[in-house]
């Protein structure tokens, strides 16, 4: 069984989405110069020599220049690990010029270390940055804050932070909501930092007149604000920041836009306004376009009113000065290529840095701006889906992210994966993509794009991408222009990544593509499924997000049997046990389970089933789960238990480790759960009643009645499983006469004469059978009778009814023609006809004892004719020639000298004719099987 996942974008609050690294871990993996590098002991001696065609090779002796090119081309880990070889190169590691910037949002790390890397670098990007920075560090000459899943900051923070770090130009947090800032932290900002030009903040409480009026008089040089998605801003102080010309309130639902649009037409240096999702009103825009002498454009996307307006109007917000307005509806592409006159533009490149580079700088300024605002927008807009944008996003809206994820803005690159992987997402539970989107992206070059980002050294870069590339791979399609475009090996290298944001998105891409049969072998091929046990066996209390898809990645591999061999192989069983035994994740512990459901589903040949009983404490965790207060989990271990209950030895050990008791109740419990649960539940009680003990415990344990409750289910799949535990609870007498106390007869015969399911039909005859052979004769039920516990049922009434509808189960086999034929006629082909006619060829799996198979032969000698067609009828489809365990029934009949009781039963007068070829065919097969196996 096979299962995908999708992952939309979530915010990153504390312990969700991003590991939290321990103390010094971060440094010590190389990732940074002040506090992970170790000099070689010896110097510039040794430390760069290697020997290299025989020769010694000193790397320390390449020109300064080329190894800072070699340093500039690496990730920051990477920079560290290879600074750490000798201190010449740890000299040339250190380098201003490689550490101008630094990303931190794909780690966390303690304050030490936050406050060494800002220390030597003019810009920091982080997650939870600001926190850690603001805390400890002084870095006098720090210019730029980045920081992402900030939504605990508070105002102290903030102000702690604009006041240590007065050189500030760039402050920028978000885009999770800062609901815990106010207009307080705001006033902060202003009074400290007077060399503010860029301010971009998401979910303000509030930004009153107050604190706008501070950044107005105390901030000069400001020209780029945003306030995203925030409670209340002034707008009217927004107009007295005279250096604005840049400015985005989107998602801002408060604003009064008679006042907004009065005042901002005023500012004197306005080059753009971004007002997207808001409910602005179409005469504000047409103010601002009308009044306004410095404003070039409005982007407007996804505003109700200011739609509504131009689909009733289409040339409603046109003019002669040429300003723009971009909307939902308008073509945005040929509106900004409108503005590079005399210039030949592509609108699919518009966004492209070689239109503007060298030329127009406020031109290059705002299609920087233009660039990032949209890439905010198209997110929101994709995380909240509104209804009516699908023609947006496959005329237009697709190819305006793939055109960023080319960006040369790092952040506008990562949003776009993540907008990409989040407009696809149909229904996050349900694992369901839109094929429409999904395909568009694969139409328009989209998973190179995506992949050639996953391949980059930026850890968040590597993360969103994979991210995007697995939600777009659900798709059947899509899944398989990734693997021939590489995509499994770029899967594979990132889930080794020691990040583990990387990892876990590049395990999510592997468990989707493992979805399809094609893929399973190239994963195992390309060290996939090594690569997946390693990343449980690194971050084994890790959270639940890795962990959980690479479980459900081995889980869907494992469904294959070359690849099941290979997770084995890999160590897959002990890390999986190990995440069954100890993770208190319900979702890490469904897949797990569904794992060595999976390990354990093979044949014969395949020894994975063995080696799970085998593990210390498989089994007993397996038992315990079934107690999981999630069904998920409740069913998983359930089928893991029912296949694992094919091997003796492990059905034994399950019912040591009190697993019959623990089946019985959860049989007993989900009786109004999922189809899916009441199956496994069903069918681990089937497996595990192979045994007599077994069998007679779970009728003591009270197995009969849930059984029979779900033998009454209208899902076959469900009364199927339970009519096979039904079947094998028969055979022992105390069980069967449980069967009728509880009303089982009219059950077994409705499912006898009215299933869909053949298998159902037969299992369920050959439980009556077994009730009414003579094992269990009147007597004893007359006996139970007089102790109170038998329950006034008309046994020989019931028998009746149960002798009719074996009879008719039989008949519907049997065709009078042919078999007339058959048995007038000593030709082989006859019989042929007749046995691939009645053969079910479910019926091939299922395997008897001895004791069973004696009860057959038995059975031949019945005085009930229709009991004896019965049995040659089950005889025959448990030794079909080519049946999985065809030889071995074979041998047990040939054991018991069943030959001469076939032959008796074949010329038997009083024997009906269908009993008769029934006979006639197994005497066929055993001799077919008998030649098999003599050569």
């Amino acid at each position: 069984m096979t299962t995908r996942r999708v992952r939309r974008r979530t915010f990153r609050e504390k312990g969700k989405g991003k590991e939290v690294v321990e103390e010094g871990r971060l440094v010590e993996a190389g990732s940074s110069p002040p506090l992970g590098w170790v000099a070689a002991e010896d110097g510039d001696g040794d430390g760069g020599r290697e020997a290299v065609g025989g020769e010694d090779v000193d790397w320390t002796l390449l020109p300064d220049d080329t190894v800072l090119q070699l340093f500039g081309r690496l990730s920051y880990r990477d920079r560290g690990s290879l600074g750490s070889t000798c201190r010449t190169w740890r000299a040339l590691g250190s380098s201003p010029c490689l550490w101008s910037a630094l990303d931190l949002r794909a780690h966390r790390c303690d304050t030490e270390v936050a406050a060494s890397l800002a220390s030597r670098c003019a810009g920091l990007r982080g997650h939870e940055a600001a926190m850690a920075v603001a805390s400890s560090l002084r870095a006098s000459d720090l210019r730029e804050v980045v920081a992402d899943g900030c939504r605990g900051l508070t105002d102290a923070t903030l102000a702690v932070l604009a006041a240590r770090h007065e050189a500030l130009e760039s402050l920028q947090i978000g885009p999770e909501p800062l609901e815990r800032v106010s207009s307080d932290a705001l006033r902060h900002v202003a009074l400290c930092c007077s060399s503010l030009r860029r301010l971009r903040l998401s979910g303000l409480r509030e930004a009153d007149a107050d604190a706008i009026g501070a950044l107005a008089r105390y901030c000069p040089l400001l020209e780029d604000v945003a306030f995203l998605d925030c409670g209340t801003v002034d707008e009217a102080a927004i107009g007295d920041i005279c250096s604005l010309r840049f400015l985005s309130v989107a998602g801002c639902y408060n604003l009064k836009w008679a006042t907004a649009s009065a005042s901002w037409e005023q500012l004197p240096s306005l080059v753009a306004i971004d007002v997207s999702r808001t409910d602005i009103s179409p005469s504000a825009v047409s103010r601002l376009i009308s009044h306004s002498k410095t404003l070039e454009l409005i982007c407007a996307l996804n505003c109700k009113f200011v739609e509504e307006e131009q689909a009733h109007s289409p040339t409603a917000f046109s003019n002669s000065k040429g300003k723009l307005v971009l909307t939902i509806t308008s073509n945005i592409f040929k509106s900004v290529a409108s503005l590079f006159p005399g210039k030949v533009v592509k609108e699919q490149g518009v966004f492209n840095e070689c239109n503007w580079r060298g030329k127009s700088k406020v031109l290059g300024e705002m299609m920087i701006w233009l660039e990032w605002i949209l890439s905010q927008s198209l997110l929101r807009i994709a995380e909240s889906n509104p209804y009516g944008m699908d023609d947006f996003w496959l005329q237009q809206g697709t190819s305006m992210l793939l055109s960023m994820v080319k960006s040369s803005q790092e952040d506008v690159q990562e949003r776009a994966a993540t907008t990409l992987a989040t407009f696809v997402v149909i229904d996050d539970e349900t694992a369901n993509v839109d094929a429409a989107r999904s395909e568009a992206v694969m139409r328009d070059g989209g998973i190179p794009l995506l992949l050639d980002l996953a391949r980059c050294s930026r850890v968040s870069a590597q993360s969103e991408a994979a991210k995007a590339i697995a939600n777009l791979s659900v798709n059947a399609k899509v899944a398989k222009v990734v693997a021939d475009e590489g995509g499994i090996t770029i899967f594979t290298n990132l889930a080794k990544s020691m990040n583990r944001s990387v990892a876990e998105e590049a395990a999510g891409g592997l468990w989707n593509l493992s979805v399809g049969e094609e893929h399973k072998t190239a994963i195992e091929g390309a060290g996939g499924i090594k690569a997946l046990v390693d990343l449980i066996f690194r971050w084994p209390a890790g959270t639940d997000g890795v962990l959980e898809r690479a479980a459900g990645a081995l889980a869907n591999l494992a469904a294959d049997d070359k690849c099941s061999l290979e997770v084995a192989k890999a160590g897959g069983v002990h890390a999986l046990v190990t995440l069954a035994r100890s993770c208190k994740l319900e979702g890490v512990l469904e897949q797990a389970a569904r794992a060595l459901a999976n390990l354990a589903a093979h044949g014969d040949n395949n020894t994975n089933n063995a080696a799970v009983g085998q593990e210390a404490g498989a089994l007993e965790a397996l038992v315990q789960l079934t107690c999981s207060q999630n069904e998920g989990v409740r069913q998983e271990v359930a089928g893991a238990l029912w296949n694992l209950s094919f091997d003796d030895k492990n059905r034994e050990a399950i019912a040591a480790a009190g697993g019959v008791e623990a089946l019985v109740s959860l049989a007993q419990q989900c009786l109004n759960a999922s189809d899916g649960l009441q199956e496994r539940a069903a069918g681990a009680l089937w497996g595990l009643s192979v045994s007599e003990a077994n069998s007679i415990a779970i009728g003591q344990e009270g197995g009969v009645t849930p059984l029979l409750t779900m033998a009454c289910s209208e899902v076959e799949d469900v009364h199927e499983t339970a009519a096979g535990a039904l079947w094998n609870l028969a055979f022992y007498s105390s069980n069967a006469l449980c069967i009728v106390e509880e009303g089982g007869v009219p059950i077994l015969v409705h499912l006898c004469s009215s299933s869909g399911s053949k298998m159902a039909r037969f299992m369920s005859a050959l439980a009556l059978a077994y009730m009414f052979d003579g094992r269990m004769n009147e007597a004893a039920i007359l006996g139970s009778s007089s102790e109170g516990s038998f329950k006034g049922v008309n046994v020989e009434g019931a028998r009746r009814m149960a002798l009719k509808h074996i009879e008719i189960f039989v008949l519907t086999f049997s065709d009078p023609q042919v078999f007339s034929m058959a048995a007038a006629s000593s030709a082989p082909a006859a019989l042929s006809q007749v046995a691939e006619a009645v053969f079910i060829q479910e019926a091939g799996h299922l395997r008897c004892s001895g004791a069973e198979v004696g009860r057959f032969i038995a059975m031949l000698r019945n005085p009930t004719p229709v009991l004896r067609a019965c049995a040659a009828f089950a005889l025959l489809q448990f030794t079909i020639p080519g049946g999985r365990h065809a030889v071995h029934h074979a041998g047990l009949l040939q054991k018991a000298g069943a030959a001469r009781v076939l032959r008796a039963a074949a010329a038997a007068t009083s024997a009906s004719i269908e009993a008769k070829v029934f006979a006639r065919i197994v005497l066929r097969n055993l001799e077919h099987n008998q030649a098999g196996t003599s050569t």
